[in-house]
């Protein structure tokens, strides 16, 4: 049997900040139906907006992906940088993910060169275990690019736990962390899953601008203005997110922002890809709202950015320009229908 603690030398060695291992069982355990239970209720609402890619069934059941898989590795990559953002009415936000280099490019190679790592371990010359080597290691990985419940997965691996605001938070990162899984056929003493340490804290719940977080761990596309800045591609805003976009025009940290646990336990990455492209800390509302598409390609060159189109940009920016003068926040009720604008 291929070690565990052998594994997660190596995923730390490759660069990774945290790993952990869950086991798959030929039947899904009860914290998976729990899983499954929450998303279909999830998406039951409406709250997935129109993300249709998340009632994928494979979505509901890893052993869709692999029938044979046995374990789940799951690691962390954390992107946090020292950098602070400018103050002022005129500069527009950019969530930090999307600061420098694309976070899928980063961390598929670091996922791929695991996977190789893993299969070659089933190799004679990978492996002194005869009889494993005669059985190939499967190794699937997954960078936030197929239908794997990541946040599931990383609190079963005990990475960190489903928080609040609907992130995973770690002990030793907080929030800003990305994280990636390989599916495997290797059978891998698992981690025990990690507790939920969030309290009584609503600090995440209270900030929400647009009460987009209906109840702790459940967030509503239809009202998160990080949803609508990179997802919605309308021509226009709906009128509650335009007037309460804070400057936001690329996703939004204000659930991060306020998290104690990232206020705390945040410290800068050691990856060199995460340092921020020059200009995207702290561009102006009016530059974005006018940038070409020209512009636009050059500004944000091999970056997660680019899922925002141009145009999307410019309507993001122009629409954090012409808020309404008294801003309108949304009461924190939490209804249990999404509005429509």
């Amino acid at each position: 049997m291929l070690d565990a603690e052998q594994v997660k030398a190596q995923a730390i060695a490759l660069g990774f900040h945290k790993v952990g291992i869950a086991a798959i069982e030929p039947a899904p355990s009860e914290a998976e139906h729990q899983a499954k239970a929450a998303l279909n209720s999830w998406l039951a609402q409406g709250f997935h907006a129109d993300m249709d890619w998340m009632k994928s069934p494979r979505r509901q059941d890893i052993r869709h992906i692999m029938p044979e898989a046995k374990s789940m590795i799951c690691v962390a990559l954390n992107y946090y940088t020292d950098v602070q953002r400018p103050e002022g009415e005129q500069y527009a936000k950019i969530s930090r993910y999307g600061w420098g280099r694309d976070y899928h490019r980063i961390l598929t190679k670091k996922l791929k060169q695991f996977s190789a790592w893993l299969r070659l371990q089933s190799t004679s010359e990978g492996s002194s275990h005869s009889q494993e080597s005669q059985t190939p290691i499967e190794a699937r990985p997954y960078a936030d690019t197929g239908p794997v419940q990541d946040k599931f997965w990383a609190q079963q691996a005990g990475i960190g736990w489903n928080a609040k605001n609907g992130n995973v938070i770690t002990r030793q990162y907080g929030s800003w962390v990305f994280l990636g899984e390989i599916i495997t056929t290797a059978v891998l003493t698992p981690d025990t899953p990690h507790t939920a340490h969030c309290g009584s804290c609503t600090r995440c719940l209270d900030a929400c601008p647009t009460a987009a977080i209906r109840e702790p761990g459940v967030v509503d596309a239809n009202r998160c203005i990080a949803y609508h800045t990179i997802e919605n591609r309308a021509d226009t805003l709906p009128n509650q997110i335009s007037n309460n976009l804070k400057n936001w025009v690329a996703g939004c940290d204000i659930c991060q922002d306020v998290c104690p646990w990232n206020q705390r336990f945040a410290k800068p990455t050691d990856v060199e890809g995460f340092e921020p492209y020059e200009n995207n800390v702290g561009p102006t509302l009016s530059e974005l709202a006018d940038i070409t598409d020209e512009e636009w390609n050059a500004r944000f060159p091999a970056s997660a950015l680019r899922r925002i189109k141009p145009y999307m940009l410019r309507r993001n920016a122009k629409a954090a320009l012409t808020k309404s003068p008294v801003q309108n926040p949304i009461k924190n009720v939490r209804p249990k229908k999404p509005y429509t604008n």
